[in-house]
């Protein structure tokens, strides 16, 4: 249990290494974008376990990478999620005019049975445009990073590639004079 809340090596690397897959994503930086666009825009949902789900029918739907749509689903987190819920809950409230009273006894599973369409559809409805505004900044903030890494990773990748065949053309003249000189012998 102490290794999911506090991994040794840190959280930051984990960041790090799926913003590194992200980017080595092998699809265009618009699908991408699009993708984590998707991910963030089902955090917004109040179907708390679904969002990979959420997400995937979503970038399926616009045609965005579906791995990508899982890796915005981060946005959901453990600490983000009582900032969404509780702003996408009160413009919900304000937008649809459903507003519940908490129970006079407690809380119970009877009580949510019963309220349960004026919990989701408030939250649904307000999720819709803090997390549309959400994922249409992601995607302008991350479709030009992902572009640019893959053009940098490209042309080194293309320098590496004419560079071993430098060394092969090298390795070949090589092997063809020692054959020569072995034919004069």
């Amino acid at each position: 249990m102490r290794q999911v809340l506090a991994p040794r090596k840190g959280w930051r690397r984990g960041y790090v290494y799926l913003g590194k897959r992200m980017q080595r994503l092998p699809d265009t930086p618009h699908r991408i974008a699009l993708g984590v666009a998707c991910g963030v825009q089902a955090s917004f949902t109040p179907f708390f376990g679904f969002h990979f789900v959420c997400a995937a029918a979503l970038a399926w739907l616009v045609r965005g990478n579906l791995l990508s749509s899982a890796v915005g689903t981060l946005v959901g987190n453990p600490v983000t999620i009582p900032f969404i819920a509780s702003a996408s809950f009160w413009m919900g409230g304000e937008l649809t005019g459903i507003h519940i009273t908490p129970p006079e006894h407690g809380y119970d599973f009877a009580w949510l049975l019963h309220n349960l369409y004026a919990i989701i559809l408030p939250y649904l409805i307000g999720g819709l445009l803090p997390g549309l505004a959400a994922s249409v900044a992601c995607y302008f903030v991350l479709r030009p990073m992902v572009a640019a890494f893959q053009k940098r990773r490209r042309t080194m990748l293309m320098g590496r590639a004419r560079q071993r065949m430098k060394d092969h053309a090298a390795r070949v003249a090589a092997r063809r004079r020692r054959a020569a000189d072995a034919k004069k012998a």
